[in-house]
């Protein structure tokens, strides 16, 4: 059912916090009067459940291994049957946009819990370094892995669709907002606002001759008509690009876009599309929502 997304800096509680909700949401589950409600399961799904070790931070490709473990994890849980909770740094934001995509192609709810945004790194890396020289916990951070951490972190934005709703846990707090976190989640009455899923987290087999070829020749069409428009306005940043056929333009964010970070949007759309169903004359349609999504700030 619903998926949980616990974020924060590394060494901030985030498990203590995630530990808390699945205590709190077993204990709704034991007492429900409504069947839908008492047939959840709760899965918290971090690095010790799967097995890895901290040290993953420390080279590029084992920590793009260890996230796609994580993803792939989560993934498998997620059912109208299940409640999800995320509990690891979840700092890249391209990283929880996957996770809400995959929340919605299940169409059940999503929410992150935004943990010890508000402590300063200071106190973190005072915890962590108590970790580290504490043997008999499951230890802390390499030193230059938590710095690059920190700097690499990007915060939720409650304004963006796939960190909301935003719920922030502050250091001094004793629980999360437990409450209004299950009523975002389930509801007061066990019926949570439906979630449709949009035609790029569909899953579905597709069927039309050449079709991949036409999913990477249209969206690299769309990324040189967006390259072209920012070089013939160079220094200004913003600004609409019109496709044809299409009737919403690409909104471009303020700062101008770069070809890798274009490129980098380009291969995940594809990842996500590569056996959707919708039609070869819909995607111009679908990546332009996409960029758009992803511009969101």
């Amino acid at each position: 059912m619903p998926l949980v997304l616990i974020s924060g800096f590394p060494s901030s509680g985030k498990t203590t916090r995630a530990n808390q909700l699945q205590d709190y949401f077993e204990s709704k589950i034991a007492v429900a009067e409504d069947s839908r409600v008492s047939r959840l399961k709760v899965h918290h799904i971090n690095h010790q459940t799967l097995g890895l070790s901290r040290t993953v931070y420390h080279t590029a490709r084992a920590e793009k291994d260890a996230r796609a473990e994580e993803y792939s994890a989560v993934k498998r849980a997620l059912s109208r049957e299940d409640i999800v909770i995320a509990d690891g740094l979840n700092y890249i934001k391209g990283f929880r946009y996957q996770l809400y995509c995959e929340a919605k192609a299940v169409q059940t709810t999503n929410c992150v819990v935004k943990v010890h945004i508000g402590t300063p790194a200071d106190k973190c890396r005072e915890i962590n370094k108590k970790l580290l020289e504490d043997d008999k916990n499951d230890g802390g951070y390499e030193e230059e892995d938590f710095e690059n951490l920190i700097f690499r972190y990007e915060e939720p934005n409650g304004m963006s669709r796939w960190d909301s709703p935003l719920f922030t846990v502050l250091d001094e707090d004793d629980t999360p907002p437990f409450d209004q976190i299950w009523e975002a989640l389930v509801g007061s009455d066990g019926k949570a606002k439906v979630v449709r899923p949009n035609q790029a987290t569909v899953l579905k087999p597709a069927t039309e001759q050449n079709y991949l070829y036409e999913l990477d020749k249209t969206t690299s069409d769309i990324l040189a008509q967006v390259m072209t428009y920012q070089k013939d306005h160079e220094g200004e940043g913003g600004g609409e690009v019109s496709v044809p056929d299409v009737e919403k333009p690409i909104e471009l964010p303020a700062t101008p876009m770069s070809l890798p970070q274009l490129q980098r949007i380009r291969r995940q759309f594809i990842t996500l599309n590569r056996q959707h169903s919708f039609t070869k004359s819909r995607i111009k349609e679908v990546f332009v929502d996409y960029l758009n999504d992803q511009f969101l700030r």
